[in-house]
């Protein structure tokens, strides 16, 4: 008998989830810390990501990541929920618990705040953040952001997305709408669309970005994305992926199930070529 069936077993769920490199980072993490468990990617349908959380877990499942398009669904779907779940009303990381109750939480502002301040460096007290998107993907992140002192700046094609998400997170710190402000260059800005994983560029004025402008594609890429070849164009100080911050929540996620936290140092020097 394969010792790998005595294993606890995690997933990432998604549509599509081939792509992903969660399993390669858990399985990293997993040798690192010496924790027995397996983990795969598993492909949801896009009406069926319920019956496939139910079958992982008659499968044995004990925890899972959750990708795109599923993060509000997972939120529904959990019985318990962390504060930063339900500030950000989207989970990406499911627990279950010794009672059986699902456990949702969200690790994706922790991995975007640790990769840019201890990873990159950046002093986000008073730093002006503009943040291109108003979807999923932007949810998990105000928070932490926000309680971290930066001043947050959202641009969207459609402004009532925008509005509805800044209402939500008002109270927590200063968060305004692009209309709002005049057009000079901001300290930060993080792409959030989803425009990079279409080979496009998201709406973003050469007004916003000057050579002290740092600029943050959420993607993840072998390549410089279209964002980031422009934001270099147009001389931005420095121009990163959302590699670093994929690993990091990764890395909150693993501690969320098994109370170790890895080291990510390695992972993010070497871009996953550790072996």
């Amino acid at each position: 008998m394969s010792a790998e069936l005595n294993h606890d077993q995690y997933a990432v769920i998604g549509h599509p989830v081939a792509h992903s490199l969660s399993p390669r980072i858990h399985q990293y993490f997993a040798q690192q810390t010496q924790q027995p468990l397996t983990y795969q990617a598993l492909l949801a349908p896009l009406d069926g990501f319920a019956a496939s959380v139910k079958k992982f877990r008659e499968q044995g499942g004990v925890g899972a990541n959750v990708t795109v398009p599923f993060k509000v669904e997972a939120y529904h779907l959990a019985q318990q929920l962390t504060p930063r779940a339900q500030l950000a009303k989207a989970v990406n990381t499911l627990a279950w618990q010794a009672d059986g109750q699902l456990l949702g939480d969200n690790t994706d502002g922790a991995g975007l705040l640790r990769d840019l301040t201890h990873n990159l460096n950046l002093d986000l007290k008073t730093a002006r953040i503009l943040i291109l998107g108003a979807g999923g993907a932007v949810r998990g992140v105000l928070a932490p952001l926000l309680e971290a002192g930066a001043q947050l700046v959202i641009s969207n094609r459609t402004p009532e997305r925008a509005f509805d998400m800044i209402s939500q997170f008002a109270q927590l710190g200063n968060i305004t709408f692009i209309s709002d402000q005049p057009h000079t260059a901001f300290d930060i800005i993080i792409n959030a669309t989803s425009a990079s994983l279409q080979q496009d560029l998201p709406h973003c004025e050469t007004t916003w970005i000057s050579p002290t402008t740092v600029c943050y594609d959420m993607v993840y890429a072998a390549e410089p994305t279209p964002f980031m070849q422009f934001a270099t164009a147009h001389s931005a100080t420095r121009c990163v992926d959302g590699l670093g911050m994929l690993i990091e929540q990764a890395a909150e996620a693993f501690f969320v199930w098994r109370g170790v936290r890895p080291d990510t140092e390695e992972l993010i020097k070497t871009r996953l070529q550790v072996r």
